[in-house]
């Protein structure tokens, strides 16, 4: 959920998009309010509740997308450090997380004190916190201290996943064909098995499938062939429908499909931009980390004051969508911003760092 480029409005569309519907299923999905509102709109509440959770499908394949454009535009990898290159992934993903979750354990205190509720996340262990500053609290099962914490970590696997097949494929003969392989590989994988298998979520294997649907998008967009590309990826993505249809994967293809199209056809660059939509996707990251201690304290402050009007819970909701955005907007220019550059070697002490620097 990184920052995009301003010259494809059309992902910045995508993404601003993607990023509220998934601040408004979390609305649906966590607290009372939206349990006391359903009378007045049940129709859309079963909607956010249901189907808005996989706008993430969309987050995964730019995320491929955006990372093969960076790393390996035209399946070629690109001659970087990897130690260099995964520090710095982790400290932009990580260093903003380790800040919201910190203020969701103290929005989950005020909270206790307003109302007892499942939503709330019980006070965490030490090994909890740091679990998930370190990226781990999905595979070591610690439970979550905020919503949707999950996918930062998923993130930076698939990034590193992706970033060390491009290393291996440096490393054999005939590079490209190298990486086509590995990752078409992978990428079948996942669709055709690992997808299937809900146990395996916290794993970055299980949702390669979408992830390389956007490195193929890319790769798609830049090559002569881009149309066969696309063929091939439309094949692959009907191939895992038919075995298994997940409207997961299907809203992953029609994603890729639609960047990879769209790349060949100049579309990215020659959508109108908006100021708002171009603004909602810059600070997409912060208000996916920042909106659940909102909604959580607004939740909270709504049930201590009107638990029973629909009315006031309906708006109550409305109100935590708004507030969300504008936290985030904040957590952006104070919080993500100024992280944004760190890297592990500058967070080290000096006698480590100087030591590191010499060995790299």
């Amino acid at each position: 959920m990184t920052r995009t480029s301003s010259r494809l409005p059309l992902v910045d569309m995508l993404k601003a998009v993607a990023s509220q519907l998934i601040v408004l299923h979390h609305l649906a999905f966590y607290g009372p309010m939206s349990d006391t509102a359903y009378s007045l709109v049940p129709a859309g509440i079963d909607w956010l509740y249901d189907y808005a959770r996989i706008a993430v499908q969309v987050f995964l394949v730019i995320a491929g997308f955006l990372a093969a454009r960076g790393l390996a535009p035209d399946g070629l990898p690109r001659d970087r450090g990897l130690i260099d290159l995964l520090s710095s992934r982790y400290c932009r993903l990580a260093l903003p997380l380790t800040v919201a979750v910190m203020l969701s354990i103290l929005a989950a205190a005020l909270a206790r004190q307003l109302m007892v509720h499942e939503s709330i996340p019980d006070a965490p262990a030490l090994w909890q916190f740091i679990s998930h500053a370190l990226l781990l609290h999905g595979v070591t099962e610690q439970e979550s201290l905020s919503a949707g914490v999950w996918y930062v970590a998923i993130d930076f696997q698939l990034f590193a996943a992706f970033a060390c097949m491009l290393w291996l494929a440096r490393h054999l003969p005939r590079w490209r064909s190298a990486t086509f392989a590995l990752v078409g590989g992978m990428a079948a994988a996942s669709l055709f098995v690992f997808n299937r298998q809900a146990e395996l979520d916290s794993w970055w294997i299980y949702f390669f499938g979408a992830y390389a649907m956007g490195i193929a998008a890319q790769w798609a967009g830049r090559s002569r062939q881009g149309g066969l590309w696309l063929a091939l990826l439309l094949a692959l993505g009907l191939a895992a429908l038919v075995l298994d249809f997940r409207s997961r994967i299907a809203l992953a293809l029609c994603t890729a499909l639609l960047l990879g199209w769209g790349m060949r056809r100049g579309w990215l660059e020659r959508c109108p931009s908006f100021a708002l939509t171009d603004w909602l996707s810059r600070i997409s990251y912060s208000v996916f980390l920042i909106h659940f201690p909102v909604c959580l304290l607004t939740n909270a402050i709504v049930f201590k004051l009107a638990p029973d009007s629909a009315v006031i819970n309906l708006a109550g909701m409305i109100l935590a969508w708004q507030l969300s955005i504008a936290a985030g907007h904040q957590f952006h220019r104070h919080v993500e911003s100024r992280l944004a550059n760190f890297s592990l070697r500058q967070l080290l002490p000096g006698f480590l760092r100087q030591q590191t620097q010499r060995n790299s």
